[in-house]
């Protein structure tokens, strides 16, 4: 969105130089990476950062709120309440599109919310590799509060590892190394030291948990979780090794399970904000809009937009059965904002915040970003585009 810094970027963009890019980024996990990452970075001015800075503040301001957790206790599902829970999310990320206000000016309008991390280790890595393959992007940065690459990582690790040794910390996922987003893990690990295990790598002795490391059990003290618990079919099965691990005193969560919850699609109809699309509990809508069409419907348990409806009909909600596990959301309608080769594409920015134990509040650390020419951001939905795909934001 900086017009003569688009232009040279776009004029010195060479096919080539884009696959030498993504050649690096595969060589970080041995393999091709599992999601499209898309030919450029977003380039941010400083009025419409302060906007994103702005809009992430009114949304922190009600998580900092002292009943927010008596707000939310219903969003989490009793198969996956986890005890021990903490008294702050290490991790919150706000997902914005981009778009246009009353008086024409661009302006972010949230889409969604999550207690949950993302690619942390990764666009760290990727506006490196941006920055170093295209020479005109060098004066530019993916960190809102940090000056070096280092200073950002120093506040990964206080949030990740704290006072632990990095070999007691083990970042866990179903089946960790094969997921998509792996390259983030290993990129993470190479950072902080940490192990990645899939979850049954995991195993309890006792009260305590433990993994193979050098061909020795390595005591488990503290969990970076990325388990999505959504996507965990057999409860029983898959904690057989583990039974009482959403239970245990004898290991931290660093992202506890809980706060997935808790922030999420279930935390909108709380919000109250310029840049927040009226929502609603679908179970407290006792008439519907004349305007349906302006309206998407949401279910609140889903993951990476999955089962949204975007043209939703009286009959889509009459279908409903669970009406208090849905929200009714006023439509974003996405600004096409980026200039490619070819046209312009429409964007969403994600604030990534890092909140430690000790922090009184959490930091705006660093950003991600989609682009897309589809109905839907996600990169799955563009993978036949070019031009499209996850990327950073720099400023």
């Amino acid at each position: 969105m900086i017009k003569a810094l688009r232009e040279k970027y776009n004029a010195a963009f060479t096919p080539e130089v884009y696959q030498a890019l993504l050649e690096e980024l595969n060589r970080q996990q041995g393999k091709p990476l599992g999601f499209r990452v898309a030919e450029t970075p977003v380039f941010l001015d400083q009025e419409f950062t302060q906007k994103l800075v702005s809009a992430g503040d009114a949304l922190v301001s009600t998580i900092l709120r002292e009943d927010f957790k008596q707000l939310t206790e219903k969003a989490i599902p009793q198969e996956w309440k986890t005890a021990h829970e903490n008294e702050q999310p290490h991790f919150l990320t706000f997902d914005f599109a981009v778009c246009r206000d009353d008086q024409g000016k661009l302006t972010p309008r949230l889409i969604e919310l999550q207690g949950f991390p993302s690619l942390y280790g990764f666009q760290a890595e990727l506006a490196k590799q941006f920055k170093n393959h295209f020479p005109v992007t060098s004066s530019f940065t993916p960190f809102f509060q940090h000056q070096t690459e280092q200073e950002y990582f120093d506040l990964l690790r206080r949030t990740i590892i704290g006072h632990h040794q990095p070999q007691e910390v083990v970042l866990l996922d179903i089946n960790a190394k094969e997921q998509k987003t792996a390259v983030d893990f290993y990129i993470t690990a190479r950072h902080l030291g940490l192990e990645i295990i899939a979850l049954e790598e995991l195993r309890q002795v006792g009260d305590q948990f433990f993994y193979t490391r050098e061909g020795e059990d390595q005591l488990v003290r503290k969990i970076y979780n990325r388990l999505i618990f959504d996507e965990v079919e057999n409860r029983a099965e898959a904690f057989q090794n583990v039974p009482d691990l959403l239970t245990s005193d004898q290991v931290e969560w660093v992202g506890h399970p809980n706060w997935f919850y808790r922030i999420s699609k279930y935390t909108m109809p709380f919000l109250e904000s310029e840049f927040v699309p009226k929502t609603r509990f679908l179970s407290e809508v006792e008439t519907l809009p004349a305007n349906l069409s302006d309206y998407v419907l949401k279910p609140l348990f889903s993951f990476a937009g999955q089962g949204v409806i975007i043209d939703v009909t009286a009959s889509d909600i009459a279908s409903v059965n669970d009406p208090e596990n849905w929200i009714l959301q006023e439509k974003v309608r996405y600004e096409p904002v980026i200039q490619a080769p070819d046209g312009l594409v429409k964007c969403e920015i994600r604030l990534m915040y890092l909140w430690p134990d000790g922090d009184e509040k959490p930091t705006l650390a660093i950003n991600l970003a989609r682009l897309s020419r589809g109905k839907m951001i996600g990169v799955r939905y563009n993978s036949d585009f070019d031009w499209v795909g996850g990327t950073v934001c720099l400023f």
